[in-house]
């Protein structure tokens, strides 16, 4: 049965109410979700079932313990200079993107805390409430020594601007929400603590039009980025995948 995926999943906590607003929490029991190969596998899948399954009819993306997500686990990902491993990584990256962009009906991103690992899957959003002390950052790629590939520039860029993206990318600085909503990446900004339930109260207006409008104006509204994804993010994690291939080389003396 499609409904069983509602609880199939480790790194993901979905409910969905008697009005089909599934609420897609990012979690690791019940905390913060620091980021391993398994949760990257759990999400690739979980998006393709959310975007499948009609009764979804708003989907809001948030996460857990006050913190959007925090951090990775790298040593579950094992060596990422083997292609056998770095080929799944890949296919995964693209395919998780586009489940995202898939998804036909309006998308909210409700963000706390730290939103420093993947912040793409927010900004595939169609809009996001952020908490006062939200902060955004990238610690998963220039920071860490590779190359930042897997979607996250070509989101950023879409939504903010290149020049801002790529200022965003290089820095070590978390971006506050306020400055994020400057540069027109986040919507609203609310009290520390409220953006989920503030997700919701767009979620109940955004259910008073029709169906047909309704998920029809998300496929509208996401065509442009959809299209950048698919040109785009392939490339970026074969360029990926070669720098992290680079620097466990370097690590091991072998440079």
């Amino acid at each position: 049965m499609m409904e069983n995926y509602l609880s199939a999943y480790r790194y993901l906590n979905l409910t969905r109410d008697a009005q089909g607003v599934l609420v897609v929490q990012l979690h690791d029991k019940g905390g913060p979700l620091i980021f391993s190969a398994e949760a990257h596998t759990e999400v690739t899948d979980a998006f393709y079932r959310i975007s499948q399954d009609r009764a979804n009819k708003i989907v809001i993306l948030t996460g857990a313990g006050g913190d959007f997500m925090i951090g990775v686990d790298w040593a579950s990902f094992k060596d990422v200079s083997d292609p056998g491993i770095w080929s799944q990584i890949l296919d995964e990256g693209v395919q998780v993107l586009e489940n995202i962009a898939n998804i036909r009906v309006p998308v909210i991103a409700a963000v706390e805390g730290r939103a420093h690992i993947h912040s793409e899957y927010a900004l595939l959003a169609n809009v996001i409430v952020a908490g006062e002390g939200a902060t955004f950052q990238d610690m998963g790629h220039f920071a860490a020594g590779v190359v930042p590939g897997d979607g996250i520039f070509t989101t950023w860029s879409y939504r903010a601007g290149p020049g801002r993206a790529e200022a965003f990318l290089l820095s070590p600085t978390p971006l506050p929400a306020r400055t994020a909503q400057e540069w027109g990446v986040v919507a609203e900004v609310v009290r520390d603590g409220q953006a989920l339930a503030r997700a919701r109260e767009l979620a109940g207006h955004y259910l008073k039009a029709p169906e047909v409008a309704r998920r029809n104006t998300r496929v509208h509204f996401i065509q442009p980025l959809k299209e950048r994804i698919v040109r785009e993010v392939g490339y970026g994690l074969s360029l990926e995948g070669a720098s992290a291939a680079d620097l466990v080389k370097s690590k091991h003396g072998s440079r």
